[in-house]
């Protein structure tokens, strides 16, 4: 039997993604011929100029497919610097993290009586028809069981489970075509299957209750720190119920916020930080400003669990001895577990190890103090890694391996965060409890991390 034609709506997205493809391939191939013919400097002012256009016409038609291709675009927004995105590309996608158009509360009524088998009026005892959001993948609503307990219900949309592998795969040509992305197309192929593999695991309701579950129970010990459970009887693999968790956006809570709660908030995002990776090796992969929201006192209330990275034991310790490494300055252990988590790659290259050696140094260096104010007068680390990130676009050598991707994208997320705190910490005591317990685990030396030591 031949294959099964896709679907009207399937031929719709792939004709929007196929024209998109060929506008932004066309164009780098016209400033390519251009080019020849200019300066160096008028060269580099068209190329970023295409950069921009060409950004704008990905994030129009994202915008406009929703759904993956959305989703999709706002990923490689925040991986931008590990997937060699010019800046400015990477800034006009990241406006796709706007809300999406609300959906009609008719379709998600329907939706929720479809998958959970009765009345909305009969399963709650009130429901606003107002969102409280839309995203690229879901829409949530406020309610209230017949109990009383305040909820949220998250809805998919509909028929976005189908268009996941379309968008996809029509979006890679997009991402490896001209000099949108210079990296090698085995490195971006990597990074785009795990952003797939995350993006499968987030349209599956049943998963995201468990991992719910999963960080409160292992989480619970933790003061000031709120995740929600959710509600089986009224979850399906397409809608989910849980509690709804109160708090303000950072920006919203720095109006007001007292240094006390600044202080606590700024050590309870390192504490979930490292309890995350070291403790349970399970990342809430999606550091959204919308996806932590802060109370008056400091407390940090943590949603969204459907994009979770979960991390082998081994490669995790091998992360921390990478980490002591850099601390202590150590370049001959940097360079060799760099090569163990695929960091560093082929055969031995000097320039390629003096430039992974600069970075590494300028990332340490927070570590290396007593104190250290994050977004303060003396915090120069953004400014000093964009000094050294034209020299790792040159050195193929050195790559963002598939596994780091999301462990990346949340110490940038968390890390944005301290700069709004101006959080002051001793973040090398921190760092080295927590990976000196995850490699004696990896090396037999106790059964198990004990969190929040």
């Amino acid at each position: 039997m031949g294959k099964k034609p896709p679907s009207h709506s399937k031929m719709k997205r792939l004709m929007k993604i196929g024209g998109l493809t060929s506008r932004v391939s066309s164009s780098y191939l016209g400033q390519r011929v251009v080019g020849a013919f200019q300066n160096e400097d008028t060269r580099k002012k068209g190329l970023r100029r295409l950069h921009l256009e060409n950004a704008e016409r990905m994030a129009d038609t994202m915008g406009a497919l929703k759904g993956a291709a959305m989703k999709l675009g706002q990923s490689i927004a925040v991986v931008a610097d590990g997937m060699d995105v010019p800046p400015e590309v990477g800034r006009i996608l990241g406006k796709l993290h706007a809300s999406a158009e609300s959906i009609p509360f008719s379709v998600i009524r329907d939706e929720i009586e479809h998958n959970l088998e009765g009345k909305i009026d009969d399963l709650f005892s009130r429901f606003d028809t107002e969102p409280l959001g839309t995203a690229s993948l879901a829409q949530a609503h406020a309610a209230w069981l017949p109990n009383g307990t305040p909820v949220v219900v998250k809805v998919l949309h509909r028929g976005i489970e189908a268009s996941v592998d379309t968008d996809i795969a029509a979006l890679r040509s997009v991402f490896v075509t001209g000099r949108v992305l210079r990296r090698d197309p085995r490195e971006l192929n990597a990074i785009l299957d795990e952003i797939k593999d995350r993006l499968n695991e987030e349209l599956d309701y049943y998963k995201e209750a468990a991992n719910l579950e999963y960080f409160a129970d292992a989480m619970s010990h933790l003061d000031g720190v709120q995740i929600p459970r959710s509600y089986p009887a009224y979850c399906t693999d397409r809608v989910l119920t849980m509690d709804r968790v109160h708090g303000e956006s950072l920006d919203k809570f720095l109006e007001t916020a007292t240094p006390e709660a600044r202080k606590r908030a700024g050590d309870l995002l390192i504490l979930i930080f490292h309890e995350m990776l070291y403790g349970l090796r399970a990342l809430h992969a999606d550091p959204h400003g919308g996806n932590y929201l802060f109370q008056r006192d400091g407390s940090v209330g943590l949603i969204d669990f459907g994009c979770v990275k979960r991390y082998d034991l081994y490669y995790v310790a091998n992360y921390a001895r990478l980490a002591q490494a850099m601390i202590r300055s150590d370049r001959g252990m940097v360079n060799e577990f760099s090569r163990s988590l695929g960091i560093l790659v082929g055969s031995d290259d000097l320039e390629a190890d003096d430039v992974l050696w600069e970075l590494a140094d300028v990332i340490a260096g927070p570590f290396r103090t007593d104190n250290y104010t994050c977004g303060g007068p003396n915090d120069d680390i953004l400014d000093r890694v964009r000094r050294v990130a034209p020299k790792l676009l040159l050195r193929k050598e050195i790559q963002s391996p598939s596994e780091l991707v999301y462990l990346h994208r949340v110490l940038a997320g968390i890390y944005a965060m301290l700069r709004k705190l101006e959080h002051q910490a001793e973040l090398g005591r921190e760092l080295r409890k927590y990976t000196n317990l995850v490699i004696d685990e990896a090396e037999g030396r106790s059964n198990k991390l004990r969190l929040g030591v």
